[in-house]
Formats: C-alpha cells, structure tokens, sequence
C-alpha cells in the first residue's frame, strides 16, 4: 500500500502474487475465534485495496534471480482438475514475503488429530469445533467420552497459542450458562510448553504474570513439558509421565520459515530465513529484497542479534522496505532498518490482559484496552478499523453469540446424505 501510493504516475508496474485474494490481520485471529470480532473483518481483500496492482492468485515454484525470472503456479481453472497453470513473469525488483508456517514436529498422531491455528479458516473451524464439543458433552451419556469433550489441549505457549486459549476458554466459560449439565468448572484447559515459560517473544516478566493469570483462571499450565504422542482414541501422552483424553488438540508450537524459500536459491541462514543487510536488501542478490518472517535482518538496536519474527518488526520493516525499493528504482541510498521494541501486549479474553511498556507492567482491563488501541491502530484500511470498532461495540451492547455453524466446512455434506437416501429408496 505504501509503494502503491508513493510511486509516480507510470513509474513501474507492481505485481502482488499470493496464494489468497487476501491478508489476514493475524493479532485478530484469536478474536475471531472467539466470535468478538466478524471474522470476515480481520481480511483484507487485496484487489480492493491495491487498485493500481496487478494482483495474481498463485504460488513461487521456479526463481532464476540471475535472469530475474519466477515461474508462478496459477490455480486449477477448472473445479475436478487437478494440473494449475503456470504464469512467467520478469522483474525488475524483486520482495519476497511468504512469512511463515507452522512446525510440525514428528509427534505420533499429530497430523491425524492436531488443529492448526495460522489462517482465519483454522480461527473459524475451531470455534465451531469448541463449540461442538460443548453439545456432544451435554448430549452423552458415556462419562469418559464427556471428560474427553471437555478437555482441550494447546501445544505451544507463544502470542498464538496462548491467545487463542484465553479467548476460547473465556468464550467456552461464558457459553456453559445456556447448557443445564455443564458448568464452567467441568471444563479442563491444558497449555503445554516446552520451554521454561510461555510468550517467550516478551520480557519474562509478561510471561511471568500471564501464566498467573491463566492458573487463577484454572487452567493447566505445563512448563517444560513436550506433547509425546496422540492416540486415535484421543489419548494425550506429555514428556512428564501424564495421560488423558482429549478431543481437542491444537497446535501452535512454533513457526518455520515459509518452505518456499529453498526453491530460490538465494542465501538461507540456519532457520532457512533469507540472510539480509540492514536495508532488507538480500545478500548475495542486489535485485532481491525481503521482510518480515521470512527475513533474518540484523537488529541494530542489538548488535549481533537479528530482529525477532514478530508483528512489530514486519510492519515497521513493510514501510522501509517500500521506502528502499522506491531508492532502488530512483537510484537514490537505500536506509537502513532500526526498530527498538516499546514493549509487548497480550489479550487473554474480554477485559483481560497483560502489557509490559517500557519497564511499565499493566495487568487487566487497561492492557486490553491498550491492545485492542494499538491494533486497531495498525489494522490496515479505514473500512476494517470500523468494521472491527462497531463489532466490540456491539458485543459491549448484546451478549455474546455462541452458536456452532460446523455445516460451514462441509457445504454439501446435507445434500449428499439427501442424495445417498433417495439411491436408498430407489
């Protein structure tokens, strides 16, 4: 957006390709699963907002930086087939920013019962999942199935996981006032982290008063404790000798770099980030630029250090990369990246929180108002910061909403059962 707006009339053409129509504000999506903010309002459509871009829908396969040339794969055109197109496209410049992906670790059953939580379609299918359970618990007879619906496991204490489980406890709590047989108390809510504290990305003292908070809320918070396997049976084993059952296993154990960045054939650190100068410019590649959590960028506020992959470093980098690439066209000095950060927040649930500002710590409603302030502040586009701001006023108006639309995932699922009973009765 930035780019768009400072290049002159017929400067150079911008080509945007990504694999969605859309970006996803990722602070919000804890919020979203907890149904306070639309998750519709957390997306930013791209052709909306980048109206003098040249948007294309597709995925990085082939880089050829010497000839400064990328080969995109384009969606199947066609709904049944399965071989996408392919689009050439030449550059001038060139800024990669695919992010990151979840890690998976080679945990037994994980792939088969794990939940991701990095995409918006994961925020909305665990809502419902959550919420799903609820009523399988209300409805059983069978006390171990109905301890197993209760309980929900989250691997991995960082911004993701441990937001995602405040709100979701929190919407959960709030949601067993309409069910006769459950209380909020019958609940079981496992956070497993294998480090030696949650929100490792903070000052320790946010982490410390986090996981305070979590524990006065009754929630199991387990410290250097690594996830050992997932039976089919929805048996949890953790590296500390406990075992239970569970239907809910979410996974937000960390993040890799996006593994597309092992096709360019650009200069890769350890973590497969792409290695940077202080401008954000590639090393080894003066027509390759990158940002955010793909980029290993030197902290210069640290000497030694590279920048944390993290929110507050991707849109501050986002302005000065936009600012390097426009130098790099103009053949004017690119400048370099320096950031020091203010400090941290988290929100653990409605008017809950935990904030720490320059050696400031604040606890409760004032660090959730402060979060919701700052990213309001940062969420792209006027439209999305009203949108979001009428969604908190009116949940602050009406009472929350909690019902369970898990039809959404499979659309056709009702009109097949309609379809297998009528070929029965023939």
């Amino acid at each position: 957006m930035r780019l768009q707006a400072r290049l002159r009339p017929g400067e150079a053409q911008v080509t945007v390709v990504d694999p969605k129509s859309y970006m996803t504000y990722q602070p919000f999506l804890a919020e979203a699963a907890a149904g306070t903010v639309d998750p519709r309002h957390v997306v930013v459509p791209l052709r909306k907002v980048l109206p003098d871009c040249r948007v294309v829908l597709g995925r990085l396969e082939i880089l050829e930086p010497a000839r400064r040339h990328a080969v995109v794969s384009l969606p199947p055109p066609v709904r049944g087939t399965t071989e996408p197109g392919a689009l050439e496209i030449d550059y001038d410049l060139l800024a990669l920013a695919p992010g990151a992906v979840s890690r998976i670790l080679p945990v037994p059953g994980l792939a088969e019962h794990g939940i991701g939580f990095r995409s918006v379609e994961e925020a909305v299918s665990l809502r419902n999942h959550v919420l799903e359970q609820l009523d399988l618990a209300s409805s059983t007879r069978d006390p171990q199935l109905r301890q197993a619906a209760l309980t929900f496991v989250f691997v991995g204490g960082g911004y993701a996981g441990t937001g995602a489980l405040a709100e979701l406890e929190d919407m959960a709590r709030y949601a067993t006032r309409h069910f006769h047989n459950i209380r909020a108390e019958d609940l079981r809510w496992v956070l497993v982290e294998a480090g030696d504290r949650i929100l490792p990305e903070t000052e320790p003292e946010v982490g410390r008063r986090t996981t305070e908070e979590l524990r006065d809320r009754a929630i199991d918070v387990r410290l250097g404790t690594r996830l050992e396997s997932v039976g089919d049976d929805g048996l949890v084993t953790l590296s500390d000798g406990s075992r239970f059952l569970a239907r809910t296993l979410v996974w937000t154990a960390g993040v890799r770099a996006n593994p597309v960045l092992a096709r360019t054939g650009l200069a890769l650190d350890a973590q497969g980030r792409l290695r940077c100068d202080a401008t954000l410019r590639v090393l080894g590649a003066d027509q390759v630029w990158a940002a955010g959590d793909c980029a290993a960028v030197p902290d210069l506020t640290r000497p030694g250090e590279f920048c944390a992959p993290n929110a507050q470093h991707a849109v501050r980098q986002a302005e000065v990369l936009a600012d390097n690439l426009l130098a790099a066209l103009r053949g004017e000095q690119p400048a370099a990246y320096r950031h020091e950060s203010k400090g941290s927040i988290t929100s653990l649930g409605l008017h809950k929180g935990v904030a720490q500002l320059r050696g400031r710590a604040l606890h409760g409603r004032s660090a959730w108002l402060l979060h919701r302030a700052v990213h309001l502040r940062r969420l792209p586009t006027l439209d999305r910061k009203a949108r979001v701001l009428f969604d908190w006023a009116l949940g602050g108006l009406l009472k929350r909403e909690t019902v369970s639309l898990s039809a959404l995932q499979e659309p056709r699922a009702g009109f097949e059962s309609l379809l297998d009973e009528e070929r029965r009765d023939r």
